[in-house]
């Protein structure tokens, strides 16, 4: 047996630079992080052969004194904590003081820097730890290069120098995101492919994601013993990666379970499938109330009130993000004196039948009756005989839709267009709405508010008897529970047929066969209620959808109408269950550019 021996210091440090460079990234990552806690309002980062060759981080900074050069190279050696105390309030990025001396461990590093009130700067690499003149206006100069060339098995897990670029560069977008006030600059083998001069939050997101991402995206604030700000994607701008989730926790960019699960919850009503919001958000809170001191990266942090954390985050989310149709225009208009009189339901959230309908004539009274009455869109009467027309109507005699005004904001219907999109006149010009997927949003909220309780159900006069297969005879079985919590009353009819006796009040009229078969597949993947009761959202937009008024169903001027009025008291109107937005503005702006008007 081997005996016990103190390991060389160099080895040491080698072996703690495996926790800390895993790759040039993390290399790049620390040195910024360095400049960012001296203070420095200009960085300049260039880099090689993806930064395998060279990193060159240069910063003005407050600098490193002379008689601390040396220090800065040794293990455990900070400027930023004291102790423990410091340790459970941590402010700045760095606190271990291990980087500097992981680095220098496994690669040429030299520093160069010129403290505040020096006369002139000093010099100092990793091989002679002795400092000499060197000449530097101000700030510190980090130079590392031959990255791992002392320990060449290291390198041999490196991949291309493009990937590593782009490692590195993700790093360089993640700091500068955090820090808009700071200029920065970035060049791979002396090309400058970054350029960022200091600003606010709103342009550098603009610069590093995109216009099209603050378009689509809602603005996040929400303040109270905690902070958040930022932007997050409406679902219409869902990626299918992960690659544009920026969170940072206090400056410092996190990946941490809890705050996805926020999110995850956020977007829960208006983000289905495999496909990911891009958003970019920053928590502030007490450092006192979040541990930093997890993970050799830093990559993870623990919350001391982590209910507390996940809440704020997720109610400022959804609070944002569960905006109405009406809403979302109100944010393009001037603030209205009013809000609209809100729409009566009846006791079962049902639309009335055919004979209650309003028969729509031309005029403006007419039309302000239909906008406080419901329409049953999916039952299987013929269309009524006051159906809009499916390709345009007389505007002059539209009283109502020339008189559009803010109460309404997404307006009054003109037409329907290819049996899918409604036509409206409101006040900034006009909206296009596709009907399924507004009426699928209000008919998954209404579901979601009813099933809290006991819900209002139809009994089918004939129940409804179709065939199943052995697999769906089971579900329907060890399920049958579940179902009935739903609306559905199921029964056996004969070894492989259902009989459905009664459904959902609000889906009286939609296409139950085809409804359950679908619901009954997605059960099957549920193996416990317990997991049934946690996507039971997941079968509540199935169910809205199966439910809400399909494609070539012909509508009338008040059936439209009143769907309007829907959407616009309706919580996430803007998109439907799968993310897809759900109505659009053209200004009248849009339509003067358009015909170059005034040009």
């Amino acid at each position: 047996m081997p005996s016990i021996h103190r390991l060389p210091e160099l080895l040491i440090n080698q072996i703690a630079a495996g926790e800390v460079v895993e790759r040039p990234a993390a290399v790049l990552k620390e040195v910024l992080e360095n400049a960012l806690d001296a203070g420095a309002q200009v960085i300049d980062v260039q880099l090689e052969t993806g930064g395998v060759r060279r990193i060159l981080v240069s910063d003005d900074g407050c600098g490193i004194a002379r008689d601390e050069l040396a220090l800065a190279l040794e293990r455990h050696a900070t400027s930023k904590i004291d102790s423990l105390d410091d340790l459970e309030r941590v402010g700045t990025m760095g606190f271990r003081g291990e980087a500097l001396a992981a680095i220098a461990a496994v690669a040429r590093t030299t520093l160069t820097s010129r403290a505040e009130g020096a006369d002139h700067a000093w010099k100092i690499d990793s091989a002679h730890r002795e400092p000499t003149p060197a000449a530097l206006n101000r700030g510190t100069v980090v130079d590392v290069s031959e990255l791992y060339y002392n320990t060449p098995a290291r390198r041999k897990f490196l991949r291309t120098d493009a990937t590593e670029f782009a490692h590195c560069e993700e790093v360089f977008c993640r700091i500068a995101l955090a820090r808009p006030d700071i200029a920065m600059q970035l060049a791979h083998n002396r090309r400058v492919l970054h350029r960022l001069t200091a600003g606010n939050m709103r342009a550098r997101i603009a610069t590093l994601m995109g216009d099209d991402f603050l378009e689509q995206a809602r603005e996040i604030r929400a303040e109270g013993a905690l902070r958040l700000t930022g932007f997050a994607s409406l679902p219409a701008y869902a990626r299918n990666r992960r690659d544009a989730q920026y969170f940072f926790v206090n400056g410092r960019h996190v990946r941490d379970k809890l705050l996805n699960h926020a999110i995850t919850e956020a977007y829960a009503d208006i983000l289905h499938g495999s496909r990911y919001p891009a958003y970019v958000l920053f928590l502030e809170l007490d450092p006192a109330g979040v541990d930093v001191n997890v993970h050799p990266a830093k990559t993870e942090v623990r919350f001391r009130d982590s209910r507390g954390i996940h809440q704020f985050v997720f109610h400022a989310l959804a609070h944002a993000l569960g905006g109405t149709g009406a809403g979302h225009v109100e944010a393009q208009m001037p603030e209205r004196e009013t809000d609209p009189a809100p729409i009566p339901v009846d006791i079962n959230g049902r639309y009335p039948l055919p004979s209650e309908r309003l028969v729509a004539t031309p005029g403006r009274v007419a039309m302000d009756s239909a906008s406080q009455a419901y329409f049953s869109f999916t039952d299987g009467a013929s269309p009524p005989p006051t159906a809009a027309p499916t390709i345009g109507i007389n505007l002059a005699q539209s009283e109502t839709a020339n008189g559009a005004n803010d109460e309404n904001p997404l307006g009054y219907a003109l037409a329907q267009l290819h049996g899918t999109y409604i036509l409206a006149q409101n006040a900034q010009g006009f909206t296009l709405i596709d009907m399924h997927a507004a009426h699928e949003r209000i008919l998954y909220e209404k579901l979601k508010t009813v099933l809290d309780g006991t819900p209002s159900v139809q009994r089918l006069l004939v129940p409804a008897i179709f065939s199943v297969s052995p697999a769906e005879m089971a579900t329907a079985e060890s399920h049958g529970e579940i179902l009935l919590r739903m609306g559905f009353e199921i029964s056996v009819a004969g070894p492989r047929e259902l009989a459905v006796r009664t459904v959902p009040a609000l889906l009286a009229n939609a296409p139950i066969v085809d409804l359950l078969r679908e619901l009954l597949e997605e059960l099957r993947e549920y193996p416990a209620s317990e997991a049934i009761t946690r996507r039971r959202n997941d079968l509540l937009a199935t169910m809205a959808c199966h439910g809400a008024v399909r494609a070539n169903r012909q509508l009338s001027v008040p059936e439209m109408n009143a769907l309007l009025r829907d959407m616009e008291k309706t919580e996430r109107a803007d998109q439907c269950n799968h993310g897809r937005p759900t109505w659009t503005q053209f200004t009248l702006a849009d339509l003067d550019r358009f015909f170059m008007r005034g040009q």
